[in-house]
């Protein structure tokens, strides 16, 4: 106990400190409120655990601070009416809502509302839709809503998504609900920080993987050499050097950075759901988070995932799920057991976050262990590895894909994708968006500048990929392709335009894009309102970015161009081309991002301009 709180006190970085320290105060200090306040205790504690419920068609939210222990120090949270999460919105679809926003911070806020479809000047992103809510002023939200499910809500301003600011907001359907059960629970998945934001943001421009502690080490080198001899070993580490990146590289804040929570629970202090003995239960999951993809299963007991990102799904039945931040799934589960363990292990295995489902407070279920780390994949990096030829290079590491003339520089001149849009309103698309025509992986920096390190020449465009760490590891994980929106409720409308831009990077910079220009430098997308488009977005990077496209459904299309599933977010990942369609219904200003928040502020965001 001494060590932990001199590594605190003087932070030293250790590797899983803030987990650790997560599973030290959520579990013992949770129990003695004088510790936790002891430094303000004039001041209002922060409700953290299960949320408080607002419904009804006018309902008043107050953004302020409040002091908030996670890891064993207390900390100024931003929060909404007091608690983390903020309060869950349970509303009606159909309604007019009247949501009252007062701002009680010294500085500008704002609130945004995931995956609603509402007027351009509602949607709560300053600088795009409006300027903001000033401090000590009152904004008020107006709009009707005009669709159900599980949704959430967050600040689009600086880094008060990081701090506390977010909460979930369900819409029931104004008639039946044709996904039934006995009793349901939110499980909204964020991370905290006790450091400064912008703190870490400066650390990351400065060194992109300072966080990362799962570097390849010694041991793991002789690991190599015996599996795949000596010559391999030596030329998978020169060609990762070659890269000037990290094959474990996997996100950019780890457990040593961040606190995982359940429900505003570090992971010791052990949110609860109860339920009785044959009960159908409805788990509305929900990623909060500012910069965390979660791999979410319950051990021994079956998913059904019937809802993605608030749109009903064909049911499909897995062991796991991944998904980033924005996205939102429901699933189906029928307990057999007293308890059960929910685990949210971090993409980088870093940490995880947890709680129980149980039939009584006092019974809990074994805690999994962290799954092993895996490197980035040829996959990941160069993409359709078979179309290109060099599937090889996976076996033998010392063959052509490793020469790193097959990443040489490309000598073309700097162009903006986001110019290309094709318009085919006379002639319709063709099927198959996603046809490329070269084999390479090339650092790109005279194409698209310093802001580019490197470039996929043939992308993969499978769905059924569910990505590094899940790959093979003996459970059915959910992908893509394993989704399919009910009948009714995609436009089966054939695209009149298309669009198509790179999702851009460069690590050593911790610099973020769209086609190599920072938001800044570069000019909105224009859209026609009601016209059909196709986007296709190919990811460059070795990161898979959760897309979230403000205002408007993507319906996303499979390898075919059949569409299958309707997102509100989209990850894409590593060395990926995917396309989805979308119509602009509402004129205005729309902001596009990658929903990473670090990704986003260090330039992955267009301003999108539908006229």
């Amino acid at each position: 106990m001494g060590d932990i709180y001199k590594q605190q006190a003087t932070h030293l970085p250790f590797p899983r400190r803030r987990f650790v320290q997560g599973l030290i105060a959520g579990g013992v200090l949770a129990a003695f409120p004088s510790i936790l306040h002891a430094t303000s205790s004039s001041a209002v504690r922060t409700i953290t655990g299960n949320a408080p419920e607002l419904s009804g068609k006018v309902i008043e939210l107050v953004i302020d601070e409040s002091p908030v222990n996670f890891t064993g120090v207390v900390r100024m949270a931003t929060t909404i009416n007091g608690s983390i999460p903020g309060p869950t919105l349970r509303l009606v679809e159909g309604d007019d809502v009247t949501i009252k926003v007062t701002n009680n911070l010294s500085v500008a806020s704002s609130i945004h509302w995931h995956g609603i479809i509402l007027p351009y000047q509602m949607d709560g992103v300053p600088g795009i839709s409006f300027k903001g809510i000033m401090p000590g002023k009152t904004f008020v939200y107006k709009f009707k809503l005009q669709q159900s499910g599980t949704y959430w809500y967050h600040s689009h301003s600086g880094f008060q998504e990081m701090t506390g600011m977010y909460g979930a907001l369900i819409i029931e359907p104004k008639e039946k609900d044709i996904i039934t059960s006995d009793n349901e629970h939110i499980i909204l998945l964020s991370d905290w920080t006790d450091d400064d934001p912008m703190a870490l943001f400066r650390q990351l421009k400065v060194q992109s993987d300072v966080f990362n502690f799962n570097q390849p080490t010694v041991p793991e080198f002789f690991d190599d050499v015996s599996n795949l001899g000596v010559a391999n070993a030596l030329a998978r580490r020169k060609m990762w050097h070659k890269m000037r990146m990290n094959p474990t590289d996997l996100s950019d804040l780890s457990a040593s950075a961040m606190t995982f929570l359940m429900n505003g629970s570090a992971p010791m202090a052990n949110w609860r759901g109860l339920f009785k003995a044959g009960e159908k239960l409805r788990l509305r999951f929900i990623n909060g988070s500012s910069n965390s993809f979660f791999d979410v299963r319950i051990p021994e007991l079956k998913l059904t995932v019937v809802q993605a990102d608030g749109q009903n799904v064909e049911p499909v039945t897995v062991d796991e799920f991944r998904f980033g931040p924005g996205e939102t799934y429901d699933v189906i589960v029928e307990p057999k057991n007293d308890a059960y363990t929910i685990f949210a292990q971090s993409i980088d295995r870093s940490g995880y976050a947890k709680g129980t489902l149980s039939v009584a407070a006092g019974i809990d279920a074994a805690t999994p262990t962290l799954d092993p780390i895996e490197w980035l994949t040829m996959t990941d990096m160069m993409g359709n590895m078979a179309a290109s030829g060099s599937h090889g290079a996976m076996k033998n590491m010392n063959k052509s894909a490793m020469d790193h003339g097959s990443m040489s520089n490309m000598n073309k001149p700097n162009m903006d994708h986001s110019a290309m849009t094709m318009d085919h309103s006379k002639h319709g698309m063709p099927k198959n968006p996603l046809g490329v025509a070269s084999t390479k992986v090339r650092h790109a920096k005279t194409e698209y500048g310093a802001s580019v390190d490197m470039r996929v020449d043939m992308p993969r465009t499978n769905l059924d990929d569910p990505g590094i760490g899940l790959r093979k590891n003996g459970r059915r994980v959910l992908t893509l392709a394993d989704l399919h929106s009910l009948d009714g409720i995609t436009n089966q409308q054939e695209p009149e335009a298309e669009i198509e831009l790179h999702l851009t990077g460069n690590m050593e910079r911790y610099s973020w894009s769209f086609d190599g220009l920072e938001f800044g430098k570069s000019t909105p997308v224009h859209m026609k309102q009601n016209q059909r488009v196709r986007v296709i977005l190919q990811n460059d990077t070795m990161m898979t970015h959760p897309m979230h496209l403000h205002g408007m459904w993507s319906d996303l299309e499979n390898e075919q161009g059949d569409v299958q599933v309707r997102r509100h977010t989209i990850p894409v990942q590593p060395a990926q081309r995917i396309s989805f369609l979308t119509t602009p219904h509402d004129v205005g200003r729309w902001a596009w991002h990658c929903h990473l928040l670090f990704h986003m502020d260090a330039g992955m965001f267009r301003e999108v301009v539908v006229s």
